[in-house]
């Protein structure tokens, strides 16, 4: 069975630790290891940081959106805002292109996400936002054999 959630917030800064934790809890039913739990929560970190800082930079802060969807053993994450877009987006994946280097960015947001889920994509228009979307499959093999444990336990 398909589960879905959306989350929106308005883009500070204070509102990231909020959103990790949320996709966190959402996809513990997908039983996690503690190592792709904190894959999801940095790149959903790095995702939405993006949000706040590039998108909205300059103009009125605005509002980032997260919908996930849990089946199987997949999660889908999408992110977007409704921001200034990214204007060079085959350069904005690169690893370490900064926009503001001024600010001491690292430019390594993309890569991280990229590295760090099962797939990544995004998706801009300048003056119309950016979308991420990500996927991270969880080992089947493991979270079946954590099924069998949990009804052998439940059986005792």
């Amino acid at each position: 069975m398909k589960n879905t959630m959306k989350l929106e917030f308005p883009a500070l800064s204070e509102n990231e630790p909020f959103a990790r934790s949320t996709v966190a809890a959402f996809c513990v039913r997908l039983n996690p290891t503690l190592d792709e739990l904190s894959d999801i929560k940095t790149a959903v970190s790095e995702a939405v940081t993006n949000c706040i800082v590039h998108a909205y930079a300059g103009i009125e802060k605005g509002t980032v959106t997260i919908e996930c969807e849990a089946e199987g053993d997949t999660l889908h994450i999408k992110i977007s805002d409704n921001g200034r877009g990214i204007e060079d987006l085959a350069r904005a994946v690169e690893p370490f292109y900064t926009t503001l280097e001024e600010e001491e960015r690292s430019g390594m947001g993309f890569t991280i996400m990229q590295t760090f889920m099962t797939s990544f994509q995004v998706q801009s228009e300048v003056g119309g936002g950016t979308t991420v979307l990500m996927t991270k499959r969880f080992d089947a093999a493991k979270t079946e054999k954590d099924a069998q444990r949990s009804e052998i336990s439940n059986a005792q």
